[in-house]
C-alpha cells in the first residue's frame, strides 16, 4: 500500500525540506517568478496556492496561517495587500510552472514557477482597461463622418475612381 506518498520528499528531511519550501514560496512572493528544478516547483506550487487562498479569504486568522509560514512579515502584507488581489475573480490557478528543459551539469529538469498575473501585466492591464474606457467614452461623444477621397484619385487597388 502506498500511504504517505502525497508528499514529494525530494531527498530531503522533513524539517530541511519545510526550509526549502518557505524559502521558495517567499522567493516566488518576493520576485514573482523563480527558476528551480521541477520537482521543486510542483511542491512549492501546492504552497503558494495555499498561501494565496488564505490571501484571497483576507482575515486575521489566515494572516496568522500565512506568518507561520511565510517568517518575513512584509511579504505576509504584500500578499495581502498586493497580490492576493489581482486574483479576486479568479478561482483557481493561480501559478503557472513553464518547462525549460535539463540543466546542464546534471541533466535535472529545469522549470520556471511564476504567479500568473504579475506586478507588471497587472499594470498594464489596468492602464489598456482604462485607455480603452476613456476611449469608448471618446467614441460616444464624438461622431465624425468619415472622409470620402478625392474625385479622380486612385483609391488602394490601383484603379482610378469615377
Amino acid at each position: 500500500m502506498r500511504h504517505g506518498d502525497k508528499v514529494k520528499k525530494l531527498g530531503r528531511t522533513k524539517s530541511h525540506r519545510a526550509a526549502l519550501m518557505r524559502n521558495l514560496v517567499a522567493a516566488l512572493f518576493t520576485y514573482e517568478r523563480i527558476r528551480t528544478t521541477l520537482p521543486k516547483a510542483k511542491e512549492a506550487r501546492r504552497w503558494a496556492d495555499r498561501m494565496i487562498r488564505f490571501g484571497r479569504e483576507n482575515t486575521v486568522a489566515a494572516r496568522r496561517q500565512v506568518a507561520r509560514f511565510v517568517s518575513d512579515k512584509s511579504l505576509v502584507k504584500k500578499l495581502f495587500d498586493v497580490i492576493a488581489p489581482r486574483f479576486g475573480d479568479r478561482p483557481g490557478g493561480w501559478t503557472r510552472i513553464h518547462l525549460l528543459g535539463p540543466r546542464e551539469g546534471d541533466a535535472a529538469e529545469m522549470a520556471v514557477l511564476e504567479l500568473v498575473v504579475r506586478e507588471e501585466r497587472h499594470k498594464e492591464k489596468q492602464a489598456k482597461a482604462a485607455a480603452a474606457k476613456e476611449k469608448s467614452g471618446r467614441k460616444a461623444k464624438s461622431l465624425k463622418p468619415e472622409k470620402k477621397p478625392a474625385e479622380g484619385k486612385e483609391s488602394g487597388r490601383g484603379e482610378k475612381e469615377k
